[in-house]
């Protein structure tokens, strides 16, 4: 029988399959489906700073609305301010209070100082890890990308500062030197990285000529980014490697583990073929390593990496041309010239 169990940024896991964040973890129903269908572990719904000021910001224009109407009425409303993080830190403990596997909090703050103050106020709800979510769109086009990359370097370092439970860095693949970047956020400390944020990417109708905001699932096939990261990463950082994106079922979940990763995150295959696709990823990952005759995920993480791969530029690749040189036949069979 294989053993699925595995460690990640310190955390005992039953398997490598963890929850990502989403809408889905707000309802604790379906973190209970989750539970049952053998989940290894669960990210709860991000905190957004920008959510919360948003937020502020309408309730002050509510309250006030009507202050100016009358000339007796200096205020309409009694002075009131908007809770901030509170509800979210409620919903996070009674979660936390009610789910068995690991309980990873996620957060994405504006200014330096915001960082710090939730990390250390989710860390008080008891949760087991915390994942920082550093994108942000550069605004201004005079912001090197030196720059930027120095200022979120200083976040993880205060937020890491801050707390005792683990850490993981969530990143999105936009950057110009994205495994030098990686390596020096791996010098903080932090126990972990996640590979990567599936960013929401605006769209326009052309019938309308109004902007869209569709809900952005990932599709079959977009592992291969986080697979190629994975196999270069595995066995030259300290910390663990989580992909994340295009996981749909078990085939994918082994890729990642034979490029290197510690463990993986499910979001979409969960929204396009339920909750219960999580006990079908396990049954699949233990069908083919009876197969195979592996005990454990160690006996093959990191198999295919960049570090014991026959062929260590397999990762490096970024064009065809080699490929079409050296795979002419397989193509031609596969796709027969007319």
């Amino acid at each position: 029988m294989a053993d699925l169990s595995t460690t990640y940024m310190g955390l005992n896991l039953k398997n490598p399959i963890i929850a990502g964040s989403s809408n889905l973890s707000l309802d604790i129903r379906n973190i209970e489906a989750m539970q049952e269908a053998g989940v290894g572990a669960i990210v709860y719904k991000s905190l957004f700073e920008e959510q919360i000021n948003f937020e502020s910001a309408d309730l002050d224009e509510d309250l006030t609305a009507y202050n100016d109407r009358h000339q007796e009425m200096t205020r309409m409303y009694p002075e009131l301010q908007h809770a901030g993080p509170q509800d979210f830190l409620t919903q996070l403990k009674k979660i936390r209070e009610n789910t068995s596997v690991p309980l990873i909090a996620s957060i994405n703050a504006i200014h330096e100082e915001t960082w710090v103050e939730y990390a250390k106020l989710i860390e008080e709800t008891g949760v087991d890890a915390l994942e920082i979510n550093l994108y942000k769109l550069p605004k201004k086009f005079e912001d090197s990308g030196q720059s930027l990359e120095k200022r979120k370097i200083e976040i993880v370092k205060a937020v890491k500062k801050a707390v005792k439970i683990p850490v993981a860095v969530k990143l999105s693949s936009f950057y110009s030197s994205l495994l030098n970047f990686i390596t020096e956020i791996d010098k903080t400390g932090v126990e972990g990285f996640v590979l990567f944020n599936k960013m929401f990417e605006p769209e326009i109708n052309i019938h309308t000529e109004k902007s869209m905001f569709p809900f952005n699932l990932s599709n079959k096939g977009d592992h291969r980014l986080p697979l190629r990261y994975a196999g270069l990463l595995h066995g030259n950082i300290k910390a663990d490697i989580c992909s994340s994106s295009g996981i749909f079922n078990g085939e994918d979940a082994i890729k990642m583990l034979l490029a290197g990763a510690t463990a993986v995150q499910v979001v979409s295959t969960l929204y396009k073929n339920k909750i219960e696709q999580i006990a079908k990823i396990l049954d699949q990952m233990e069908e083919w390593m009876d197969k195979k005759g592996y005990k454990t995920l160690d006996d093959f993480r990191g198999k295919l990496s960049r570090n014991n791969s026959k062929d260590p530029y397999i990762y490096l690749r970024a064009q065809y041309v080699d490929i079409l040189l050296n795979s002419a036949g397989d193509l031609l069979k596969n796709y027969p010239v007319i």
